[in-house]
């Protein structure tokens, strides 16, 4: 009796450190982060969000018709030049004239004006691709936000479920507890052997070291929440206890708004028109390349070498100029007919984006649907199981049943409750993506 205490003392040594670490989920005194306020702090500070929207930004204030090239260009000038020469100089006469560090000075400022008025219509092409390319910004910061909230909503939801299996894990630890105590009192009373008190306590130990392992992954996802909302990875906090699961979700209608707000079909559109706007470009250097240039200048110049040793003159100055394209080797021809081929690569590119968002939305429905059927299926057989598990602790304690079928009874539960739980989560994490394909994302 002596050996097998100390026996069992060692092994309740070695839980010890387990049963340390297998502490409560939630933190003392840690704030209750709700699914509303993750959402608003990830929309505030997350760092691709923030990137996206400056990049939409930079878009937006590229369109003007000054970028475009519509606008003439204005510019001033003033340049000033100096030089001390010593000169000699041999008249018609045969005299000599001979001037020692003369100071020349040339100095001369003004306005110019280039205007471009005419580029084969290329300058309105341009203004029509800075308006896509703004376009463009806006759909892709919205596929940022949507992607963000989408990550945001399932990581909460994540950790709601990792939450809800290790609540399920400290139940069934609780029960291999018991189960070490009624195998003590029985092996007491001399009803049963040492191996029964062995077999509860490794039972215990492999539940709490599952339990460790769950823990351990819900803390990376918090991590990873954290990450997300741009703050502090070792911020602590507490997730609510309740999924939720839209049951109203229709196939037609998710695939009608995938078609007009999907993100993704929405960008293969807009670079449709991009393309287009390109073959328009490209053709625009087959038309003559027509400007025109004005000026008010301003020359002063101090010569004492010369015969005009000061001179002032100011006037008005103005051109036009024109360039055709003739022949350039067949590159115009090359470049148009590249261009043709990126407007059906683009067109392929919608079709291919359409196939592929129908392909996925179909396969999330039938996930969708899968754990909704789960769920109802799951709710049933968790109570089933819990009651068996109750009624099975009854009989190990009287002795009626053998170790290996209350820890069978054990594991029916865990694996009932577990499944349920996932398939809440998998049926929420499949909406909130279907939500996200559809452009469309609501706090539920």
């Amino acid at each position: 009796m002596r050996v097998y205490k100390l026996l069992l003392i060692a092994l309740s040594c070695l839980t010890l450190p387990f049963t340390a670490l297998a502490q409560e989920t939630k933190v003392p005194n840690a704030p209750v982060l709700s699914l509303k306020d993750a959402l608003d702090s990830a929309l505030q500070n997350n760092f691709n969000i923030k990137i996206s929207r400056n990049s939409s930004a930079i878009a937006s204030n590229n369109v003007t018709i000054g970028n475009a090239g519509i606008l003439p260009l204005v510019t001033g000038n003033y340049t000033l030049s100096n030089s001390i020469q010593t000169t000699t100089q041999t008249r018609s006469d045969n005299t000599v004239n001979n001037i020692i560090n003369a100071n020349n000075r040339n100095n001369s400022y003004g306005v110019g004006l280039d205007w471009t008025i005419f580029d084969g219509f290329n300058m309105f092409a341009t203004y029509d691709r800075l308006k896509e390319l703004e376009k463009l910004g806006r759909v892709r910061t919205q596929d940022t936000v949507l992607q963000t909230v989408a990550s945001v909503m399932t990581t909460y939801y994540d950790l709601v479920n990792q939450q809800k299996q290790i609540k399920a894990l400290k139940g069934v630890i609780d029960i291999s507890r018991k189960q070490i105590r009624y195998a003590q009192d029985r092996f007491e009373a001399g009803r049963v052997a040492r191996l029964d008190v062995y077999n509860a306590q490794v039972a215990l130990n492999t539940d709490t070291a599952t339990l460790i392992g769950q823990q351990q992954q819900f803390k990376a996802s918090k991590i990873e929440l954290n990450r997300l909302l741009s703050r502090n990875a070792e911020t602590e906090f507490n997730v609510a206890d309740t999924i939720l699961v839209d049951e109203q979700l229709k196939l037609g209608p998710i695939i009608e708004q995938a078609q007009v707000q999907n993100p993704t079909l929405l960008s293969a559109s807009i670079n449709r028109r991009l393309s287009d706007i390109n073959l328009k470009q490209v053709r625009s250097s087959r038309y003559p390349l027509i400007g025109v240039s004005s000026g008010y200048q301003f020359n002063n110049s101090r010569n004492p070498a010369g015969f005009a040793r000061l001179q002032n003159a100011r006037g008005f100055t103005y051109g036009l100029n024109a360039t055709i394209n003739i022949f350039d080797g067949f590159n115009q021809w090359r470049r148009e007919r590249n261009a043709k081929l990126q407007i059906a690569n683009a067109q392929i590119n919608i079709a291919r984006t359409r196939n592929d968002v129908e392909a996925q939305i179909s396969t999330l429905y039938s996930s969708y649907l899968s754990g909704l059927e789960l769920i109802k299926a799951g709710r049933a057989n968790v109570d089933i199981a819990r009651k068996s598990l109750e009624i099975s602790l009854e009989k190990y304690r009287l002795g009626a049943i053998t170790p290996l079928e209350i820890r069978e009874a054990q594991r029916n539960y865990l694996n009932a409750t577990l499944i349920f739980y996932d398939a809440e989560f998998q049926s929420k994490a499949a909406e909130i993506t279907l939500k996200q394909i559809t452009g469309k994302m609501g706090i539920e």
